[in-house]
């Protein structure tokens, strides 16, 4: 599943969570919001427009809980957050096709020599979920392109 990423909501702002809550407290989190914000929990005397937003409100806890309380959706959630904060905070030192990196066999590791003297290492298993890779001495980051 991708996920839209102009935009995108914070889904763990929308449940009131942290990334690092378990799925248990995602859950209790998520229930407590769902009560308060069903359509059928609502008063009768609410005002229009005011159970419009409440509305709204419910189907975007309702659709951060489908990310967030799936382990795969959010892991992929997770991953996507972590690129793109990298991306705002850490320069990017250039982009690199992941076959222009040397390969290691034993360790089924890709690694490149930064500038610094430092290494970017990506294994062979974490090439599908991650694009952008940190210099282990350094702040640079590079993109592998695929």
């Amino acid at each position: 599943m991708a996920f839209e990423r102009i935009n995108q909501k914070d889904w763990y702002k929308v449940l009131g969570a942290k990334p690092s809550d378990s799925l248990a407290e995602l859950k209790r989190k998520y229930q407590k919001l769902a009560l308060l914000y069903h359509p059928d929990k609502q008063e009768a005397d609410v005002p229009a427009g005011e159970v419009e937003e409440r509305v709204q409100r419910f189907i975007e806890i309702d659709q951060a809980w489908k990310i967030l309380g799936n382990e795969e959706t959010k892991k992929e959630y997770d991953l996507q957050q972590r690129e793109d904060n990298l991306t705002k905070e850490w320069p990017l030192h250039e982009q690199i096709y992941l076959e222009d990196m040397s390969w290691n066999e034993d360790e089924q590791l890709y690694t490149l020599s930064c500038r610094c003297g430092g290494n970017y290492s990506i294994f062979k298993s974490e090439t599908k979920d991650v694009s952008l890779v940190c210099c282990d001495t350094c702040s640079l980051v590079i993109e592998i392109l695929q």
